[in-house]
């Protein structure tokens, strides 16, 4: 009854909290914009396959014979019109981006999630046990933090091969230890307040009083770290597939049409590799203008911290 009674008080507060948060976000134009930015990506990604004028991995239906065509070139058979050009392998500049597209933002969302997961649940674990179990964890993340992300992801794909799957085991790998130290961070400050005191008193499972008390009040820094590493997750993605380690060829993201352009710079054909860089340059900035004024609004000094969401 007690906690029925506390969970009735407390619905309110958040109720207002979100409505708080909701007013500063949008007074952000740049944050709106960003937001708007990223769900049209997300949307073009998803329907692709409607929205491309040409699926330009099946190679039936690619013709050799308008391979390197400007921007704006008609299909010299197929009378298609070729608003971004074409690549060495006759493919749509355009449909190649949309596609692409979907394998990068795939990739960085997976990979995101799953590191928030692991990386939370290691952080929760060495925050409420102490001891030797945290400075077990810390360690470990004390040393995978010491080495640059993409040396671990380079070492980590050479051992695995290429593959969008691996690409994302290497991602994973990566990430978590970032969300490990904050989550142990805002777990700590949460562990001795009064809340998880009482649910102790109640003899609550541990595991419990992280995932259902603890848990959530440690969201907000959780989730801005989640918005930039998402960010972070796709340029690195795009820069191990323009190496040649990262996705196949089959399944080319963003980054693999930047690099099957990359050759034909000095010839003159820039649009291959321009476009399909420009759209992941819009991609990164439109998350990362979400994610600098998520971190705006989450910081503890500001009022909206005053009560944790």
């Amino acid at each position: 009854m007690t906690a029925h009674l506390a969970s009735a008080a407390v619905l309110p507060e958040h109720e207002s909290l979100w409505r708080v948060f909701m007013a500063q976000f949008l007074s952000s134009k740049l944050a709106v914009m960003g937001l708007a930015m990223l769900l049209l990506f997300l949307a073009l990604a998803i329907f692709a396959p409607w929205i491309a004028p040409q699926n330009p991995f099946d190679i039936g239906t690619l013709d050799i014979m308008d391979s390197k065509m400007p921007p704006g070139s008609v299909g010299i058979d197929s009378g298609m019109t070729y608003w971004l050009g074409t690549d060495g392998q006759a493919r749509d500049i355009f449909s190649a981006i949309l596609y692409g597209m979907r394998i990068s933002l795939f990739v960085g969302l997976v990979s995101v999630s799953a590191a928030f997961l692991i990386g939370s649940a290691a952080g929760l674990v060495s925050a409420y046990f102490g001891g030797r179990i945290d400075a077990l964890l810390m360690r470990t993340v004390d040393i995978q933090l010491s080495f640059p992300a993409i040396l671990v992801a380079l070492i980590l794909l050479a051992v695995l091969g290429k593959g969008v799957d691996k690409v994302i085991y290497a991602l994973i790998a990566v990430q978590w230890a970032y969300f490990a130290r904050a989550a142990r961070a805002a777990a700590i400050v949460e562990r001795n307040k009064e809340y998880v005191e009482a649910a102790r008193c109640m003899s609550l499972s541990w595991h419990r009083i992280l995932w259902r008390h603890v848990f959530p009040n440690c969201i907000p820094p959780l989730m801005v770290i989640a918005t930039i590493d998402l960010a972070h997750a796709i340029a690195l993605e795009a820069t191990l597939s323009f190496l040649g380690v990262g996705v196949p060829v089959t399944e080319p993201s963003l980054g693999m049409l930047i690099s099957n352009g990359f050759e034909f710079l000095l010839s003159g054909s820039y649009w291959i590799s321009f476009f399909p860089g420009i759209a992941l340059a819009l991609v990164v900035v439109a998350i990362n203008l979400v994610g600098d004024h998520l971190r705006d609004i989450l910081n503890p000094r500001n009022d909206i911290q005053g009560v944790s969401l």
